[in-house]
């Protein structure tokens, strides 16, 4: 990693230090604010003993997030039929294409059209 930044994240209390990629510096931080405030969430909804009961609700919130975003990406596929009719194929697309009316795919700005 070039010219790493050094930042501090506070996360339930505890202060973390990290060596990370300038491009990553925000995303993170947005990450920690996320985390800190599903924390306060979590605290003032449900009787918690401690911060590792916090944060392994927390974790859980966001890995079961993760897989179901991950599930409705894999899920789709298309049915495209060719001329003769015989011949049939099927395309596993995620749901980050756009199909447009021309047939035509799209996906970071990338055009996949038959």
């Amino acid at each position: 990693m070039k010219n790493p930044l050094k930042i501090k994240l506070t996360i339930a209390n505890r202060v973390y230090p990290l060596s990370v990629a300038p491009d990553q510096e925000a995303s993170l931080r947005k990450s920690a604010k996320k985390i800190e405030a599903t924390i306060i969430q979590l605290e003032k909804n449900y009787a918690v003993r401690d911060k590792q009961d916090v944060l392994a609700m927390c974790s859980l919130q966001y890995a079961a997030q993760l897989e179901k975003s991950n599930n409705q990406k894999t899920s789709g596929f298309l049915r495209i039929s060719t001329q003769n009719q015989k011949n049939l194929v099927f395309l596993k697309i995620d749901a980050e294409f756009i199909v447009n009316s021309e047939s035509c795919f799209t996906k970071n700005q990338k055009t996949l059209c038959f």
